[in-house]
């Protein structure tokens, strides 16, 4: 989308590569490029914390050297990035933090307040505690979706959404509409919905959005006693969908990442492109 900003989420040793392919299509599409690199501060070694009165505090001697070769690495880094959008008159930024696990949600909101969408490098699913917390600030402490699996050159001309009329749903379907308006065709999609007189399930939206000129069509489909998560992978990869949009964490967020759900299942898979909003 032009004159929108896009705050991608990287590691360290997120290569080249996937960069520039990021920053062409920023200068294709005059989108301006926030780039945050996030990692984890290091960590005093256990046997650094002493127990007063009856010993001290014993610090590595080499601690310094540490923190001053890791600050030095993410400080390269930002340099070479920053080279990396000038060769390419790419209109971007560059930060990098390191902090411990539960401050990462804080920073990726503030950044994420001040864009229109997040997109999450793959490697970073390589730090599970840090990619979880990535998805947390999105999702739970900024206004924007959180897109995962889409490359950055991807047209969403077919749209698969997983509709179930909540409040997490709908969000996603507001966030989503720039996509959708620019898209081929729309589908709502209703698992195992229940059917009363006076609206079928989805109906509803498919007007709304018809409104803003979307080409729209709901579907009705049984779960057969599958998994939601997995039923929807089938049908959008059935019907050859560039782009899913659904809520995410209808349920509380504890009770899915202990017992899983239908967003854990596809924060997961890595195939389908995912846009998830709360």
């Amino acid at each position: 989308m032009n004159n929108t900003t896009t705050l991608f989420v990287i590691g360290l040793k997120t290569s080249d590569k996937i960069i520039e392919d990021w920053a062409e299509a920023a200068t294709e599409n005059q989108t301006h490029l926030s780039l945050l690199i996030v990692g984890l501060a290091p960590m005093l070694p256990f046997y650094a914390y002493g127990y007063p009165p009856y010993s001290g505090v014993t610090i590595p001697e080499n601690w310094g050297e540490m923190l001053e070769e890791t600050h030095k690495a993410y400080n390269d880094r930002v340099g070479q990035i920053e080279a990396l959008l000038a060769h390419h008159g790419t209109s971007g930024d560059v930060r990098a933090v390191k902090c411990t696990t539960v401050d990462i949600k804080h920073i990726v909101a503030q950044q994420a307040r001040v864009s229109d969408v997040v997109h999450v490098a793959d490697n970073l699913r390589d730090s599970p505690e840090i990619m979880r917390e990535v998805g947390y600030g999105a999702l739970f402490h900024s206004p924007v979706g959180l897109i995962l699996n889409a490359a950055p050159t991807s047209s969403a001309k077919r749209i698969f959404v997983a509709w179930d009329s909540s409040a997490t749903a709908a969000r996603s379907l507001h966030v989503a509409l720039p996509y959708m308006k620019n898209a081929k065709e729309v589908v709502i999609a209703c698992f195992d919905a229940t059917i009363n007189d006076d609206v079928d399930p989805g109906t509803d939206v498919a007007a709304w959005l018809s409104h803003h000129g979307c080409n729209v069509t709901v579907s009705q489909y049984s779960s057969g006693g599958l998994e939601i998560g997995k039923c929807i992978q089938n049908r959008a990869s059935e019907l050859g969908a560039d782009l899913i949009v659904m809520g995410a964490y209808g349920h509380a967020r504890i009770f899915e990442a202990v017992f899983g759900g239908t967003t854990v299942s596809m924060m997961e898979q890595t195939k389908l492109p995912v846009l998830f909003a709360h």
